[in-house]
């Protein structure tokens, strides 16, 4: 590990003369071309938001198991509800924690016309726990918010129009997990989440305070890779940009691996994910930069085992499938072979 740590962007400069937006807006396009990853302040959103949201997380897990599974994601073809320990994947590893999904609230397809047509539905939602629904909603409504601020600086800041992500986005496809992950006895850190990058667009992400084990790759100037911490800093969310904002660049922000290592027994950690994508049938068209931008462009890193597709859709159903295998072969048997 090294003393690296990531830039802090405060989003309340937006609001604070054209300079300070300025400035905002060219941090953002450094932030996320040289690391990927930043810490947003500034949000707007309150502490006590984030309070109700940790404690209601909280006394979900807190739930006695026949609550949780009688909403297991293995009840669900469109992989929401609750998922067991050790019942999610990154690269076919098992990651360490459990977790509810929550996804756009939608009536099932009755005839879908592409494959990934089959992820909407509804969530599953605990019968014990009604509060759970009324936080989660006004958490998605505040954060998608937020995102949306973050994606019209970025176009600015890449001399594109305003709206320019924002009008090839349609109904964002959106995706809440709020996960624990239990302590654990071992020596060597178990895998909370694998090495990964996130397939969308943007993530905001929720940590519970002083609970560390986000870790993330740095490329140094020297071309070599370390990993670097990112431990919880008061009233800010971590974000960081998918394969999508990547491949629609092409290259020139870049989308970064990292990790999550469970913490040592006897805590816990409560973590909040938001991943803000575009309609699951939605192409992101590829952004024309002006030529001073186009030359820094790296190009899209390409991982044939893990394609970048241009439909949304296709990248979900893709990761949707890989993760949980159990609930594929369960829903999808027809799919795996052609998506995994």
């Amino acid at each position: 590990m090294t003393d690296l740590t990531l830039p802090i962007l405060d989003l309340s400069q937006l609001d604070a003369g054209p300079e300070a937006a300025a400035r905002f807006r060219d941090e953002l396009a450094a932030a996320t071309r040289d690391v990927g990853f930043f810490y947003l302040v500034g949000t707007g959103i309150s502490p006590e938001l984030e309070e109700r949201v940790h404690r209601v997380s909280r006394a979900f897990f807190d739930l006695p198991e026949e609550e949780k599974l009688a909403i297991e994601n293995l009840t669900s073809p469109q992989f929401r509800g609750y998922t067991r320990i050790g019942g999610e994947r990154t690269q076919g590893k098992v990651d360490w924690r459990e977790q509810i999904d929550i996804g756009p609230e939608r009536e099932v397809v009755a005839e879908p016309e592409h494959d990934f047509d089959r992820l909407i539905g509804p969530n599953l939602w605990p019968e014990a726990l009604p509060e759970l629904r009324e936080v989660i909603t006004e958490w998605h409504d505040r954060l998608t918010d937020v995102a949306r601020r973050l994606l019209r600086a970025w176009a600015v800041a890449l001399h594109a129009p305003e709206d320019h992500f924002e009008r090839h986005f349609g109904d964002p496809a959106t995706l809440i997990k709020i996960v624990r992950y239990p302590g654990v006895d071992t020596d060597e850190p178990q895998q909370g989440v694998g090495v990964h990058k996130d397939s969308g667009v943007l993530t905001l992400l929720w940590v519970q305070p002083d609970r560390g084990g986000l870790q993330v790759e740095f490329e140094q100037e020297d071309g070599s890779r370390v990993w670097i911490d990112a431990p919880p800093v008061p009233g800010s969310f971590v974000v960081n940009i998918g394969e999508m904002l990547e491949y629609a660049t092409q290259g020139y922000l870049r989308a970064t691996n990292h990790r999550v290592f469970s913490p040592r027994a006897p805590q816990d950690r409560i973590s909040i994910p938001f991943f803000f994508n575009p309609a699951l049938d939605a192409r992101l068209p590829l952004l024309e930069l002006p030529p001073e931008l186009a030359a820094l462009a790296r190009g899209v890193e390409q991982d044939p085992s893990n394609p970048i597709h241009a439909l949304y859709g296709e990248n979900a159903l893709k990761s949707r499938l890989r993760a949980h295998p159990d609930v594929a072969e369960r829903w999808h048997a027809d799919l795996v072979p052609a998506w995994t």
